[in-house]
């Protein structure tokens, strides 16, 4: 049987109530180990983009059921990470591998959990965090204060600013996790949450908050978009007049956040090019 196989026949299993944290077996915990390697190796992934345009990233279900049952079927137990002791149902992932890689954690806090996947070349600094089923690309910089959520997908040769958060996305099944494609720039406070796609090569500014809720206004296509924001992109946040702009509570007028979307100028691209020397 494949892993995929094994995965979907335990959750059968668990969601029928015939298995738990308390009666699961030594195969059921191995099975969960091996999946949460694999996951680790990058061989498999929450979701996979299945078509050219932005839009179409899908979720895995059946990876996103495995990670559910990494914790409905195992125990909370007392942990020690240095020298803090703390309560969780996996470990922290091993990180012997990454040097051998040329992949960077740089001390006191860069926190990755089990099942998340570090390309190779990546640097993370401290403090950052790194959750189960997320998986980073080669040469990406997760920097100071960042998070990456379960199940996110980060593409490769990604910047990720200081103080970003990307969310995660873990259930429903169904739903596909956040997803920033390769050669992305995030400045620093960005939050990207949702499911939000970001596409390849586009450069975000600081403090932006990308989220289905908000609308993007893309002056290159003249169109508004929910949910993603296309590839070849600069992008940040505006405000625009809201339906309550006539309110007596707002006096002046109200209004609402949106992004903004334009083409790449080319010193922007050439400031980018710059600070890759500090990844060097």
């Amino acid at each position: 049987m494949s892993l995929e196989s094994d995965i979907e026949t335990l959750w059968q299993r668990y969601d029928d109530g015939d298995v738990d944290a308390a009666s699961a077996t030594v195969d059921e915990l191995d099975t969960l180990d091996a999946f949460l390697d694999a996951l680790e190796a990058g061989a498999v992934r929450a979701a996979e983009k299945t078509g050219p345009d932005v839009t179409s990233w899908e979720a895995n279900e059946w990876v996103k059921r495995g990670i559910l049952l990494n914790f409905g079927l195992r125990e909370t137990l007392v942990r020690e990470y240095g020298d803090v002791r703390y309560h969780d149902v996996l470990p922290l992932r091993d990180t012997d591998d990454l040097g051998d890689r040329g992949t960077r954690n740089t001390p006191d806090g860069t926190v990755v959990r089990r099942g998340a996947h570090l390309g190779a070349d990546c640097i993370m600094m401290s403090p950052s965090f790194v959750n189960i089923g997320a998986s980073v690309g080669d040469d990406t910089l997760v920097d100071s204060c960042d998070t990456v959520g379960s199940c996110a997908q980060i593409g490769a040769d990604v910047k990720l600013g200081a103080n970003t958060l990307i969310g995660g996305v873990l259930e429903p099944v169904e739903d596909a996790p956040v997803v920033v494609e390769d050669g992305v720039a995030l400045g620093a406070g960005c939050r990207v949450t949702s499911g939000f796609v970001v596409g390849g090569n586009s450069i975000v500014g600081e403090n932006t908050l990308l989220t289905p809720r908000i609308p993007v206004y893309d002056l290159v296509d003249e169109e508004i978009y929910y949910g993603h924001l296309p590839a070849n992109r600069r992008a940040f946040t505006r405000f625009v007049e809201s339906s309550l702009g006539d309110h007596d509570l707002f006096a002046g007028g109200a209004y609402k956040p949106a992004v903004v979307a334009l083409d790449i100028e080319d010193d922007t691209l050439d400031a980018t090019c710059r600070e890759e020397a500090l990844r060097e």
